[in-house]
């Protein structure tokens, strides 16, 4: 759902959005980044009708860890998605490749081995400039889109 500004977005006609029980991981790591992700994210979701008390926040270190946390959530059965929000920036080492990676697979394995949609919202950035951007500068809030990802996932569950 990537728009030029991705804090644009049309309010979404989804029902029963009172409903929904939403775990969020974000990680501590570049939490200059994760916060404002979590916080737009949030944002939208009670916007949209997610019941705050519905809204599960965990924090976990680091983005690599953000696997385990997501595919916990995913496995207690209690949460409708799983959004997991993280900020890795490129440094002078191959390590952000790696991580990017096992994260994304991670991610991944959440939804192919449960049933549970589980969101994203990681940024993989070459600075702090674009992370910055990213989450609450000038193209807007990724957290915004991982929240109607969210949602418009639920909502296809719900109809399939």
């Amino acid at each position: 759902m990537a728009t030029v500004n991705l804090s644009d977005y049309k309010p979404l006609t989804i029902a029963n959005a009172d409903e929904f029980h939403i775990g969020i991981v974000f990680s501590e790591w570049n939490s200059f980044v994760t916060h404002n992700l979590r916080d737009a994210c949030v944002d939208i979701l009670v916007h949209e009708g997610v019941l705050k008390e519905h809204i599960t926040i965990h924090q976990v270190p680091g983005a690599f860890e953000l696997n385990y946390a997501s595919m916990q959530l995913c496995k207690s059965q209690k949460y409708d998605a799983v959004i997991a929000i993280g900020c890795v920036i490129r440094g002078e080492t191959p390590h952000f490749d790696f991580v990017c990676s096992g994260v994304a697979q991670g991610i991944k394995d959440c939804n192919i081995l449960t049933d549970v949609p589980t969101i994203f919202c990681v940024l993989t950035d070459d600075n702090q400039e674009q992370s910055i951007a990213r989450s609450g500068g000038n193209l807007g809030n990724k957290g915004v889109e991982a929240a109607v990802t969210a949602l418009q996932m639920i909502d296809f569950k719900r109809n399939i």
